[in-house]
């Protein structure tokens, strides 16, 4: 029947649909950081927007390029983490950020 081949999803397309919702909330959620730059001038808003948008699209985008060049677990979860951390450094450059 139609409804049990919907119920029926491969790992790596559920994987995939998830990233992709992740990395595009993220990136709202850094547009509306970065309107609120726009609209106050304000440098912790811009760090914050890079921040987030780092922590969402860019480990979206550094994981699906490591993934293309057929790097191994090992890299692509480098790759993450390394993004992660660059991304959480800003957030915190933002928060501290007098």
């Amino acid at each position: 029947m139609i409804a049990d081949s919907l119920l029926i999803m491969e790992p790596l397309s559920v994987v995939s649909i998830t990233r992709s919702v992740t990395a595009l909330v993220g990136l709202f959620v850094a547009t509306l950081a970065y309107r609120g730059y726009r609209r106050n001038g304000s440098a912790k808003m811009r760090a914050l927007a890079v921040g987030i948008g780092l922590l969402t699209a860019g480990v979206y985008v550094a994981v699906m390029l490591a993934d293309m060049t057929g790097a191994g677990n090992g890299i692509v979860l480098l790759v993450r983490g390394l993004v992660t951390v660059i991304g959480l450094c800003v957030v915190l450059y933002a928060i501290i950020l007098t």
